[in-house]
């Protein structure tokens, strides 16, 4: 959760490169230009956490909900459908295709997340993952339920991940997911 200005700068090095200036319009722009559609995501998410977690009165929540529509109508051409305070940084979306996390999801640092990867909860609960650092979660991921994935794990494509993997540095893959190999 970005909780000052230094912390936002930082998870926007990390995110979109390297930061030689203040102005969130340049880099929005050169996004733009570029045509780096998942990169002006991640820059609008961050954004967007700033404004909601450090600015306060009216001009600045004005300034929220024009950032989040735009946030939204990008995740709509996108696919992405990620909430603001969800994943901490590092986050790396590769490919632009369906994405769609729970509020109530946590992810950490450095993850990487392919396209039609589903992260929530299930059965009409509101527990959702809590995934560890540097996971990989390969295209066609569905993790769901209140569960723990450790740090350092690599998620097979098409998995269904439905109970609690703790142990560090292992692949998983299947329906129902597995240890398919260690380190």
């Amino acid at each position: 959760m970005i909780k000052n200005y230094s912390e936002y700068k930082n998870y926007l090095k990390k995110e979109c490169g390297d930061i030689k200036n203040n102005w969130f319009i340049i880099y929005y722009l050169k996004s733009y230009f570029e045509f780096k559609p998942t990169m002006r995501f991640l820059l609008l998410l961050r954004t967007c956490e700033y404004y909601k977690n450090t600015k306060k009165g009216s001009f600045n929540k004005v300034i929220y909900i024009f950032l989040k529509y735009l946030k939204y109508r990008l995740g709509i051409r996108l696919g992405f459908t990620i909430p603001e305070n969800v994943a901490k940084k590092g986050l790396q979306l590769p490919h632009y295709g369906t994405i769609v996390m729970n509020a109530n999801t946590k992810i950490g640092e450095n993850c990487r997340i392919h396209v039609c990867t589903n992260i929530g909860t299930s059965g009409g609960s509101n527990q959702a993952p809590i995934i560890g650092n540097n996971v990989y979660i390969g295209p066609g991921v569905k993790i769901y339920g209140d569960i723990n994935i450790a740090d350092n794990i690599s998620i097979a494509a098409n998995a269904a991940v439905s109970k609690s993997f703790t142990e560090k540095g292992v692949v998983i893959g299947g329906v129902p997911a597995k240890i398919l190999s260690r380190e």
